[in-house]
């Protein structure tokens, strides 16, 4: 630990031109304090992934890594989607690191808490989650529907820690266990704690986005979030056979009601309560076989076992383009 531990942070980028210049100077002032003051050794690198971009992003990358030794470049051959981006520059910098920090490009996440991060690791934890310590650069929808979907994801069973999204360091242990885990359908936050070693969290605040525009918008972050619950709980199965059990309970009272009315003279046309039983029932099993097809959705994808990711290009790589087979032949 004299030298320094060996540093990796991955950053997954999706048309990001505007803000990668700006993130790259404060990673980079970051580290020679780092190095200065021995948290780091100098083989420590900024690991910039490139998710399918179609702007320039990937050029500055390379404009980036061919100017400064410790920034290097991974290129993903088509977008696959930021979990996979993330995922995919993790695998293939854990053969290098002692340990690796996964943020995102935008600079909302304050890198000022990575050096506590590494102080952690280096006390022996294997996991360290950057948690945010308030919402309040959120709208109020965005702010309600965030905290509705951790305490949804903790009522389902899943292990998830709560204001945590991807800002996260994880030892070279804990990203070999990580890459254990075979499923396509991938949800980080879920994952992770499933990997069980010794974990801690640093908080934070959160910053305002430094340039370009959200990748997330509010049909991104349902998906983001339905898959999630899916990927990580049964529940909602478990759900949809209650509340079938449910209407079976109330049709068989509302079968009982209607016969003692019929054998007293009292029923009327019931119209109404006909067509209203009718659009009840039909919209229940409706959404129940939609929710079965999405769980049988995602048992497809996991049979056929396509690739995450197929890196495409490397840029400034240490030892990484040797294992370039590797990452994309055994995801």
């Amino acid at each position: 630990m004299d030298n320094g531990i060996k540093l990796y942070v991955v950053v997954p980028c999706y048309n990001e031109e505007a803000v990668l210049p700006e993130t790259s100077k404060r990673m980079l002032d970051l580290f020679d304090t780092m190095k200065r003051d021995g948290l780091i050794c100098e083989d420590s690198r900024i690991v910039f992934v490139d998710d399918g971009s179609k702007d320039k992003t990937w050029s500055t990358i390379d404009s980036l890594a061919k100017a400064y030794p410790e920034i290097a470049g991974i290129k993903l051959a088509r977008n696959a989607g930021h979990q996979n981006a993330l995922f995919g520059g993790l695998m293939t910098v854990k053969h290098d690191c002692d340990c690796a920090i996964s943020i995102d490009a935008d600079l909302q996440d304050d890198i000022n808490v990575i050096p506590e991060m590494v102080k952690h690791y280096i006390d022996g934890y294997d996991v360290v989650y950057g948690v945010r310590n308030k919402r309040d650069t959120d709208t109020f929808f965005k702010r309600t529907t965030a905290v509705g979907f951790y305490k949804l994801m903790q009522f389902m069973g899943v292990n998830i820690i709560f204001n945590h999204a991807d800002y996260r360091l994880m030892s070279k242990r804990a990203l070999n266990a990580l890459s254990d885990f075979p499923e396509r359908n991938m949800f980080l936050r879920g994952m992770v704690p499933l990997v069980g070693y010794r974990s801690t969290s640093v908080y934070y605040d959160r910053n305002e986005r430094f340039a370009g525009e959200s990748k997330y918008p509010l049909k991104k972050m349902l998906s983001f979030a339905f898959d999630g619950i899916t990927s990580f709980s049964i529940s909602p199965i478990r759900m949809i056979s209650a509340l079938g059990a449910i209407v079976c309970v109330i049709a068989v009272i509302m079968a009982v009601y209607a016969l003692v009315e019929k054998l007293m003279g009292n029923t009327g046309a019931g119209w109404a309560s006909l067509m209203m039983s009718i659009w009840f029932i039909g919209g229940v099993q409706l959404l129940s076989v939609g929710l079965i097809g999405e769980y049988i959705g995602k048992m497809y994808k996991e049979v056929k076992r396509r690739p995450r990711y197929i890196v495409e290009a490397y840029v400034n790589e240490t030892d990484s383009k040797e294992r370039s087979e590797e990452v994309t032949e055994n995801v």
